[in-house]
Formats: structure tokens, C-alpha cells, sequence
């Protein structure tokens, strides 16, 4: 049984900054409209960065009572006392993190086919981040697009299959995106861009919480 809490899981924002707010005001704006999964993401950053923004977004996402996990930073984890952490494709493999992280962290897994997730599963990752829905600025060397019919697929197979884990899509969606893609069957969506950019951030945030909790039953559009 999977360890993450689903409600919780069901939006998540990963951070990134911009010209008008830093990675923490934008994790703090993300949490006052209802976030409450915060995947603290700065590419590029040195770890003494990191772990620095780390001790100041982690106490935050404890106040709310969000989930707060690293990207890529296994080796963090436990001086910043995060839930644990979200690995790229390119990042340490996920087994190797559980064997060094434990059972109790919450590990999960960017996929963008079935048979990355089959991996995923296999490696004992927690939640899959699954995407591009399309095109985004906020990440280099993008894998294929998926689309609506992507995720379709995606899920029919992994019901096929018995795969239970959360899946999460991931990468370019917007507010209006939401109806069709919770439709698919995925189990949440992460954003970023459309929450930031956005004239008011927390609206913003509080208007995707809303529409995705007020969603009916997923079902898988035929």
C-alpha cells in the first residue's frame, strides 16, 4: 500500500522562480491557496542553495501541514527533514534511493510511457510523475508529448496490469485543462507556470483545488 496521502497528492506545485517571485514567496503563495504538496525544485543550484531554501520552505509546509519533498537531492532528505524526495530520469534510480532513504520516505518517479512506469513499480517508487501534457518552458530536454490521448493510454494500461500507484500528470497545464485531463483517470495534476504567472497566484491555486475536488469520479473517455 502506497504511503502517500491522496488528498494531499492530488495537486502539487513544484517550485521555480521568476521576475517576480522567489522560490520561497512562490512556495508560500502555492500553500495559501491550498496546496499542500510542495516539491522543492531549483535546477542548477549549488546543495548548500538548496539545503538553505530547504530550511526555510520546510518549517512553512510544516505550518500548513503540506507534504514537502526534494528534487533529485537524495542525499539531502534527511538534513533538511524532508518527506522524502521526486527523481528525474536522469537522477539516482529509485531503488538506490529507497536503499539508502528507508521505507518510510515518500519516493517518486518522473515516466513518460508504461513501460517507465513498469520500472518505477518494480524499483518501489511511491507516486509517478508522468508528463509532458505539453510543451513547458519550466523544463529542458523534454520527453515526447502526451496529450489527452497519452494519458489514456497510459492508464488503461496500467489498469490492465494492476498498477495502483498515484499518477500524477505533469508539464504545461493550464486551469481550463483541468475538466478533460482529471477525465483521463490520472489521480492528480502538478503545476507551476499557471500558477505563478498568473495576475493572482493564490486565486489561481485555490481555482484548480477547487475544480479538482469538485470533480467527478474520473473515468477514462472512451
Amino acid at each position: 500500500m502506497t504511503k502517500v496521502p491522496i488528498e494531499k497528492a492530488r495537486v502539487q506545485f513544484i517550485t521555480h522562480a521568476t521576475a517576480r517571485y522567489d522560490t520561497y514567496e512562490g512556495a508560500r503563495l502555492a500553500l495559501e491557496g491550498g496546496c499542500r504538496w510542495i516539491q522543492l525544485r531549483m535546477k542548477g543550484a549549488a546543495p548548500e542553495e538548496v539545503t538553505a531554501m530547504a530550511r526555510r520552505v520546510q518549517p512553512l509546509c510544516r505550518d500548513y501541514g503540506s507534504v514537502f519533498l526534494l528534487d533529485d537531492h537524495v542525499e539531502l532528505v534527511r538534513e533538511v527533514q524532508a518527506d522524502g524526495v521526486h527523481l528525474g530520469k536522469n537522477d539516482m534510480p529509485v531503488d538506490e534511493a529507497r536503499r539508502r532513504l528507508g521505507p518510510d520516505c515518500i519516493i517518486g518517479g518522473t515516466a513518460n510511457t508504461f513501460d517507465d512506469i513498469q520500472h518505477l513499480h518494480a524499483a518501489g517508487a511511491d507516486y509517478i510523475g508522468c508528463g509532458p501534457f505539453r510543451f513547458t518552458e519550466t523544463k529542458k530536454n523534454l520527453s515526447p508529448i502526451l496529450g489527452l490521448d497519452g494519458y489514456r493510454d497510459i492508464v488503461r494500461q496500467m489498469r490492465a496490469a494492476a498498477i495502483t500507484l498515484p499518477m500524477v500528470a505533469i508539464g504545461g497545464i493550464t486551469v481550463a485543462d483541468l475538466p478533460a485531463l482529471l477525465a483521463t483517470g490520472v489521480d492528480g495534476i502538478a503545476v507551476s507556470s499557471v500558477v505563478l504567472n498568473a495576475e493572482d497566484p493564490v486565486k489561481t491555486m485555490e481555482t484548480i483545488i477547487k475544480t479538482h475536488g469538485c470533480a467527478s469520479q474520473p473515468q477514462i473517455i472512451p
